[in-house]
């Protein structure tokens, strides 16, 4: 028995639009670590109009490729043109998003991000066919330093002014003095801001890889803070010390195999008028919540990351970049603790406080 379909051709056309743009944004994500890496947007970081021959003496590049590369990026609005001058120039919003490091819009972190996962792309096909995990050891290096650019904006943009100050009492305890444990840290980005902000307070770094961690130790000693904050191989349910005063997991807990596990060791470690801070990507509690641009994203990056990584460690719990609160509560209360709300928010993070 055979069944006939009808096709509308104005909701085809549709899909069909949206397939192009998605197909020019996978295209033009390689070239935004290109312009990056070369400098080129930094070079023209002023926004005064300039040509390819201009732009390619300025980088030490190629002219020929240089101006293919302004016309991708002129076509996708990552750069403006000007077509009776025949230059081009990055907005200053434009600026601030490309060419401007550290500023709270920079983005092309999140494109070596997203570059570094295609290129791994055999390992998660061959992981589908398996149900094995892929270590985020085992990611192309571009991963953990795109991870870090991506999120440290965001951070550096709220973690002192609004996540801390909506948890309760905190804030006073670190101007005072308090012991914190940052688990699953990375590069160190957020321990590095918590300790530049509350200087009478110590901070110590815990990550299993050990890459990462080397890096926060150099950047860390950069930044002058030897001493004070200190950095860890270890991992997330086996740190040492206890009596820590706060402790923070910022966009990790979902990724590890025993988040319950790790729970229960957040609960041994921290003081009994302690505070434990989970930040996570923003998610509702259902999949129609989710189904929108941030959600695509973070599905996405746990398709291809966060689920693999779970998988590859003890119980494998995988619970996803998009768990949402509810989901999200029922591991710490399973791990011990009875208080548990969330302090704030922002349109991709949830920030949670819990305590004992």
């Amino acid at each position: 028995m055979s069944t006939e379909q009808t096709t509308d051709e104005a909701k085809l056309n549709e899909f069909m639009g949206r397939f192009v743009g998605d197909l020019g944004a996978a295209l033009s994500a390689a070239l935004v670590v290109i312009g990056d890496r070369l400098g080129l947007y930094r070079a023209m970081a002023d926004s005064q109009p300039v040509n390819a021959e201009e732009l390619a003496r300025r980088t030490d590049t190629d002219a020929r490729y240089v101006r293919e590369w302004l016309c991708n990026q002129a076509a996708g609005g990552y750069v403006t043109y000007d077509a009776p001058s025949g230059s081009f120039s990055l907005s200053p919003e434009q600026s601030l998003a490309l060419a401007q490091e550290g500023s709270p819009a920079f983005v092309p972190g999140a494109f070596q991000l997203a570059t570094s996962l295609v290129k791994d792309e055999e390992k998660i096909t061959r992981a589908f066919q398996t149900g094995a995990g892929v270590g985020w050891h085992e990611h192309h290096h571009d991963l953990f330093s795109g991870t870090e650019r991506f999120f440290r904006p965001g951070y550096a943009a709220n973690l002192i002014t609004s996540w801390i100050p909506a948890l309760d009492g905190v804030q006073t305890k670190l101007k005072a003095g308090a012991l914190t444990a940052d688990v699953g840290c990375g590069h160190g980005a957020s321990t590095i801001l918590m300790a530049q902000a509350f200087p009478n307070s110590e901070f110590v770094g815990f990550d299993y890889h050990e890459a990462s961690i080397e890096h926060a130790r150099n950047t860390a000693s950069q930044a002058g803070l030897d001493g004070r904050v200190s950095f860890e191989v270890t991992p997330a349910k086996e740190y040492p010390g206890d009596g820590y005063d706060f402790v923070t997991m910022f966009d990790c807990l979902h990724d590890m195999g025993d988040p319950v596990g790790a729970a229960k060791h957040v609960r041994q470690t921290l003081d009994p008028n302690g505070t434990w801070m989970i930040v996570e990507p923003y998610a509702g509690d259902q999949l129609e919540d989710n189904l929108n641009p941030v959600g695509r994203v973070f599905y996405g990056a746990s398709t291809l990351v966060c689920t693999p990584a779970s998988r590859d460690q003890e119980v494998g719990l995988a619970l996803g970049a998009q768990a949402g609160e509810a989901r999200l509560r029922e591991v710490v209360t399973e791990g011990g603790f009875t208080r548990f709300r969330r302090a704030t928010e922002t349109p991709f993070n949830l920030v949670l406080e819990t305590r004992p």
